[in-house]
């Protein structure tokens, strides 16, 4: 059986040893590196499996390393695990916006470091079996709201569900996909092409730039010149729509 290549980038020396220690009697292959210059190079040398980093380091910090490994063909599409002791809810914001995986707050216990590492690894294989059957499923235009779409994210395989979808709103020449577990996907599909893919039982373009799905309307106000203002669940931002568009949500919700 190949072991599983796991990299930590950390400045802290007995952080290292113990997590070191931990791994090895688990039976990974071990690497790590005490700064986020020498991490990327281990990066791109040893290949691994999935890369523990921290934040705060001097030089390269933990947000420097994710971005230059993103950007990288041969790892981008490499877990990537934060250990951190920032706990404030921009620092996670930017991470999971950079393409981390996951964040552990020090101090951590054996279990949780151990349980994340087998979590991402899990679904690496899951998403590699199920590629080719997803991506046959992205040409037939037959989704419902239960399905799962496969999705590359920065040439990273991602799978989302259908229904975790609050909105899609065009950005310049990129389309953002915005879901219900607050991640945003930026992504150079256009706003026709999801409108075409999506089950349009649940999903309304409400004016040239954006989608909305239906089940996450929470109200809806008149507005100036017969046009209508709609609220999504947890979505501070407001949208404008038209009448003709009030009247469909109507029919398909109200």
């Amino acid at each position: 059986m190949i072991r599983k290549k796991i990299l930590l980038i950390e400045d802290e020396k007995n952080v290292r040893e113990n997590i070191k220690t931990l791994l090895e009697e688990e039976g990974y292959e071990f690497f790590s590196c005490a700064n986020g210059k020498t991490g990327i190079q281990s990066a791109k040398i040893n290949n691994p499996d999935l890369i523990l980093c921290d934040i705060m380091m001097r030089g390269i910090d933990g947000y420097e390393v994710l971005r230059t490994l993103s950007n990288e063909k041969d790892t981008r599409t490499i877990p990537f695990i934060f250990i951190t002791a920032k706990v404030e809810r921009e620092d996670i914001r930017l991470g999971m916006q950079l393409g981390a995986d996951d964040y552990l707050f020090k101090p951590f216990k054996a279990d949780e470091l151990l349980d994340a590492i087998k979590m991402r690894l899990r679904k690496v294989e899951i998403i590699k079996a199920d590629a080719p059957k997803l991506q046959e499923k992205l040409t037939e235009n037959e989704y419902g709201m239960e399905d799962k779409m496969f999705i590359n994210i920065k040439g990273v395989p991602n799978i989302i569900n259908i229904k975790e979808i609050e909105y899609i709103t065009a950005e310049n020449q990129y389309t953002l996909i915005k879901l219900i577990t607050d991640k945003s996907i930026l992504n150079r599909k256009s706003i026709k092409y999801w409108e075409n893919l999506l089950p349009k039982k649940y999903f309304l373009r409400i004016h040239r730039s954006t989608i909305i799905n239906l089940g996450f309307i929470v109200k809806m106000e008149k507005w100036y010149n017969s046009s209508f203002v709609i609220y999504l669940k947890d979505v501070k931002e407001s949208f404008i729509i038209s009448k003709r568009c009030s009247s469909l949500i109507r029919k398909n919700k109200l």
